[in-house]
């Protein structure tokens, strides 16, 4: 892993904190128990509350430990996210973050993203490892193209047809998000919220 900065640091917390400004982070106890986990306050009318990211600092061991269950390796910048939140899926308008539940350890991530087998398979088969959903109710995954890994331990962002892994075991990359995970947090932070 390349050294990353105070200045990277910043970068995440920065990223982080636009979650709440870009999402209602709603917490439902029976569809979602990872933000269940992860909520605060009290229950609303319908029951529900709101939740919100939770700083830690988690060794980084954590992350060799899931190496050996996934294609490659993340970019820098999203090891030292995992490393230092936890969070709930969260629809980030241009994509869904998978969430990172809270824990000991990374496994929880693990399960987030190898949760269909089928998507698992093809796009680890492939070199694309899976971070993210389209927005909103989207399920055509998010990934790093492992495949276009630079010096830095950057690679672009692609969206991919679910249909096409499903129905007939090969991957089409639908759009580029962004040419790298930093390029594509600055763009979600630079997004002006919905009134």
């Amino acid at each position: 892993m390349s050294r990353l900065s105070s200045e990277d640091e910043l970068l995440v917390d920065r990223f982080v904190a636009s979650f709440e400004r870009l999402s209602e982070l709603i917490a439902n106890e029976l569809l979602d128990p990872i933000s269940w986990q992860l909520s605060i306050g009290e229950r609303d009318q319908h029951g529900l509350k709101h939740w919100r990211p939770i700083k830690v600092s988690a060794d980084r061991a954590l992350i060799a430990e899931i190496y050996s269950e996934l294609p490659a390796r993340f970019p820098p910048l999203f090891e030292l996210l995992l490393l230092s939140y936890r969070w709930a899926e969260v629809d980030l308008r241009l994509y869904r973050l998978l969430a990172n539940p809270p824990g000991r350890d990374l496994s929880g991530y693990v399960q987030q993203v190898s949760a269909d087998p089928a998507l698992w398979k093809c796009l680890k088969r492939d070199g694309y490892l899976q971070f993210g959903r389209g927005p909103d109710v989207d399920y055509d995954p998010v990934c790093y193209d492992v495949k276009s890994l630079k010096k830095n331990g950057d690679c672009r962002i692609v969206k991919i047809d679910h249909e096409q892994i499903l129905c007939n075991d090969r991957v089409k990359v639908t759009a580029e998000l962004a040419p790298s995970f930093e390029q594509l947090m600055l763009r979600t932070m630079n997004q002006v919220p919905q009134p």
